[in-house]
């Protein structure tokens, strides 16, 4: 399923128990999030409670503090696997080698872009679930993101950052 993500398209930062709306993940960003739900119900979970027994079995709980630190980790566990939960129920899974308009960039793409200096790097544009700058992975509600929606190869855009504006040129547009 392919789907076109619009530049005006608004979503609280980052809690989704507060987002009734659809949240778009990567297949790959939607199996990553899975991993880790599985990894944290069927390794972290168990492991965590077993050493919460073996402390309450050690008597006096007020203070315990193996008891205290493992149960304030389950409760911690809980709350991101209630989260990652209800993120990939909600969650439209786009797959970027389907989007339909492989002429500008849309969420997915993977964008080559060049500076002034004719310096160039490359980004794939995911969701705020999928963001590792250090990867190429920059969310579509970013600023450089959102300059990006809709552009083709050739067209400019103006990025504001902290450190100063700069004009990147699109130089190549893929979907993998």
């Amino acid at each position: 399923m392919s789907h076109e993500v619009q530049p005006d398209e608004q979503e609280p930062e980052d809690d989704a128990e507060r987002a009734p709306f659809r949240r778009y993940l990567t297949r790959a960003g939607a199996e990553r999030l899975h991993r880790e739900l599985v990894h944290l119900l069927n390794e972290e979970r168990p492991k965590v409670t077993a050493e919460v027994s073996a402390a309450a079995a050690q008597g006096d709980r007020s203070e315990n503090a193996e008891y205290i630190y493992g149960k304030k980790r389950l409760r911690e566990i809980d709350r991101r696997l209630r989260f990652l939960t209800k993120r990939l129920d909600t969650a439209t899974i786009v797959t970027p080698a389907e989007q339909p308009d492989r002429s500008r960039v849309f969420f997915g793409a993977t964008v080559s872009l060049e500076d002034e200096d004719g310096g160039r790097s490359t980004y794939q544009i995911v969701g705020s679930d999928e963001i590792d700058a250090s990867g190429g992975r920059i969310s579509v509600e970013s600023p450089m993101g959102r300059a990006l929606l809709r552009k083709a190869v050739g067209d400019s855009v103006e990025v504001r950052r902290p450190r100063g504006d700069i004009e990147l040129t699109v130089v190549d547009i893929r979907y993998e």
